[in-house]
């Protein structure tokens, strides 16, 4: 009686508890939970900026070439990050369950040997992107980096015990190490879902836009050579008038990280970002170098009575408009 009696009470002290993380993780209508508090002042914790400031600088001034942009993505059309990080994450989830199994010891080192390959250009990818973040992405990236950098050395350490012959101990680092990789992704699910990195930030111009021409001004007002930033609808929008007199209009908020390309430097039949110095063709909008991973929307033109035009440009690579859900 006594042992049942203590047995009901540990069961409903471990479910007290369990309520009470709960409790805290959700968010209810008056204020957060303390999870997205304790993200939320991560991203102002400017105590870490010196340190990540200097790492940063690091990081740009490795000598990559043509590597970096290999690195963003930009042959992709998205950040390639996100997809290496798929290999390490699915084997070793897959390694969790069969350490669960009977005899599946090998295929379980086997996975965890797996994933630890397959962290190594993922990380070196996410550091690449993690430079050309603005600050409050910075920070939380980089405990996203640090939450992964641990799962690896569990599973290295994981690893390592198994080949001693030391399972248990073996298991018990992967299950570690599998903890830090969630706590990693989630944080990453942060950076990207909440804060917006390594999204098209330009990818609703076209709906923004709408439809039809509207006027921007006469062509009088646009001195050659300079860039000028007006506004089609609610999109504000960078226009240049080229030296024989084309007229070429491109969405202004830059596709990386939204940055003013209407302050940035134009050259080559080009404008550069100048917040982290993505290139874009004037012409057609193509990203020709990183960090942008996504081409820039580009306008139609026309002039009439010298006043000039404009309208976002159709996808002429659709065989017909998509439908509004």
């Amino acid at each position: 009686m006594a042992l049942t009696e203590s047995l009901r009470g540990a069961a409903t002290g471990s479910l007290r508890s369990a309520a009470g993380v709960l409790r805290a993780v959700r968010p209810d209508p008056d204020r957060p939970g303390r999870v997205m508090a304790a993200v939320d002042g991560l991203e102002h914790a400017r105590a870490l900026d010196p340190v990540l400031d200097g790492l940063r600088r690091g990081i740009r001034a490795l000598p990559l070439g043509g590597a970096r942009d290999a690195l963003h993505g930009r042959w992709l059309g998205h950040p390639l990050h996100p997809a290496l990080v798929q290999l390490p994450l699915g084997a070793w989830t897959s390694a969790a369950v069969l350490d669960l199994l009977p005899g599946q010891r090998r295929a379980a080192g086997t996975l965890v040997a797996l994933g630890l390959a397959g962290a190594a250009p993922s990380a070196v990818a996410g550091w690449v992107d993690w430079a050309e973040l603005p600050p409050p992405h910075r920070r939380v990236g980089a405990v996203h980096a640090a939450a992964n950098g641990t799962a690896i050395a569990c599973y290295g350490l994981s690893l390592l015990a198994r080949l001693r012959g030391r399972r248990l101990r073996g298991r018990l680092w992967g299950f570690a190490g599998l903890a830090a990789a969630g706590t990693g992704g989630a944080l990453g699910g942060h950076l990207a879902y909440r804060q917006g990195a390594a999204v098209n930030h330009a990818e609703a111009v076209s709906r923004v836009a709408g439809g039809g021409w509207r006027e921007l001004g006469a062509v009088a007002d646009f001195p050659v050579g300079r860039a000028v930033r007006r506004r089609v609808g609610d999109v504000p929008v960078l226009v240049v008038r080229e030296t024989g007199g084309r007229i070429r209009v491109l969405a202004d908020r830059c596709s990386h990280m939204a940055g003013p390309l209407s302050e940035g430097e134009l050259s080559g039949g080009c404008v550069r970002c100048p917040w982290h110095g993505s290139v874009f063709r004037l012409s057609d909008g193509r990203n020709v170098s990183g960090p942008a991973t996504a081409p820039q929307p580009v306008f139609d033109t026309r002039v009439a009575d010298g006043r000039l035009r404009a309208r976002p440009a159709p996808d002429r690579s659709a065989t017909a408009p998509d439908e509004p859900a």
